[in-house]
């Protein structure tokens, strides 16, 4: 009687008839030869698993898509975001609450660009700023910026050496990675747009040479809003020169409180470990230019700064109450600050939630009001606001 046994890999009751066995095997032989597997037919990998060199590792033109690209820099993106976290948990020892202005701090590292911050006195606008350049291993100089001072006070000047009858170079404190300009609204225009080439060519020119500044090079400053005594307003072109425009408002009173705590001491401490290189900002600068950014969410940033120049074709009515719109280098700012913002959230690519979560920083200070709007009372921040309230979200 032949030996028989079932298949348990069919569903339907088909006999599968035992291998013979050959002469002189025995019968532990049979056993073996009995439940061997049959081997199994190779299965191709999934699109995304293959080499990039062809699609199943051996050859071939395979071409990665657009989601293989997004997975990449999102790998990047965890891979050189590390120090964040660490970042705002050093800063939290000493600014508490205003999360808002560190990010916003970040965003500027991030992407290359300048910040200005503006708020009453007393809200740590300094401060934080002096606790940034802490944690950051980089050169760091404070400008007290005053009525009295002088282009060259900033930039610095040509030296005559009588000893040998020629002129040297004499840096000015502008020539460091991070630059706090304390108060900037206190110095005359000459001394303010000494700042401009600095700020936009990141180079000075004393004399018939050109200094290139060191990379990276970052200008913070401050300004008081309240203040009109001894004051000089900034120009258009440098405010422009800026980034982002950060205004710091009031803590909560739960935050009030933990201040108290913190603070309420004559030798407060305001020590803070240093977390991140120059060498790690540059490779996530890197990443940041490299995180995805759909079509739609690009024509949606052009959108939102023409809205500003002519709003009546997107169906927004502002009455009349822009005299001046955005430039299109508030368009390179934004596309820049919302890839800073997505590598902040540790994505690799930029939703339409970024782009409004940043737009009022970029748009600010870039869009001037009609007499009407001032008689009004209305600010440049309320018609920001109603455009990215009002403008459609792809």
């Amino acid at each position: 009687m032949k030996n028989r046994f079932w298949n348990k890999n069919t569903t339907t009751a088909s006999p599968t008839v035992a291998p013979a066995l050959a002469p002189g095997r025995t019968d532990a032989d049979f056993d073996a030869a009995k439940f061997k597997r049959p081997p199994l037919a190779p299965t191709p990998l999934p699109t995304h698993r293959r080499h990039a060199s062809g699609g199943n590792g051996n050859g071939g033109n395979f071409t990665p898509g657009p989601n293989a690209d997004i997975r990449a820099v999102q790998d990047a993106v965890q891979l050189n975001s590390s120090w964040v976290q660490p970042l705002r948990q050093e800063m939290g020892r000493v600014i508490i609450g205003q999360q808002a202005l560190i990010d916003r701090l970040m965003v500027g590292l991030l992407s290359k660009g300048h910040i200005l911050l503006e708020g009453v006195p007393g809200l740590a606008k300094t401060l934080a700023l002096k606790t940034l350049s802490s944690t950051i291993a980089a050169s760091f100089h404070r400008i007290q910026f005053t009525p009295d001072m002088l282009p060259a006070d900033i930039v610095g000047t040509m030296i005559y050496n009588p000893q040998d009858g020629s002129f040297h170079t004499k840096h000015g404190p502008v020539f460091a990675n991070l630059i706090l300009a304390d108060e900037i609204n206190r110095a005359p225009a000459k001394v303010q747009s000494a700042l401009l080439e600095a700020m936009q060519e990141r180079q000075v020119t004393l004399g018939e040479e050109t200094h290139r500044l060191p990379d990276p090079f970052m200008v913070m400053a401050t300004q008081n809003p309240i203040e009109q005594e001894g004051t000089y307003p900034l120009p258009e072109a440098q405010v422009d020169r800026f980034m982002l425009k950060v205004v710091v408002d009031y803590p909560n009173r739960s935050e009030e409180r933990a201040i108290l705590d913190s603070m309420g001491t004559s030798e407060p401490d305001y020590t803070v470990g240093q977390v991140v290189s120059t060498e790690a900002i540059a490779n996530a600068r890197h990443v940041v230019n490299r995180i995805y950014m759909d079509d739609k969410v690009r024509d949606y940033i052009v959108d939102l700064v023409l809205a500003t120049r002519d709003p009546e074709p997107y169906g927004i009515d502002l009455n009349g109450y822009v005299q001046c719109g955005a430039s299109p280098r508030a368009t390179i700012y934004l596309t820049l600050a919302a890839r800073a913002w997505a590598f902040l959230q540790g994505r690799g690519f930029v939703t339409p939630q970024d782009v409004k979560d940043i737009t009022l920083d970029v748009l600010r200070h870039r869009v001037t009001v009609s007499y009407e709007a001032e008689a009004e009372n209305i600010t440049s921040e309320q018609l920001v606001q109603k455009i990215v309230e009002e403008l459609p979200v792809p």
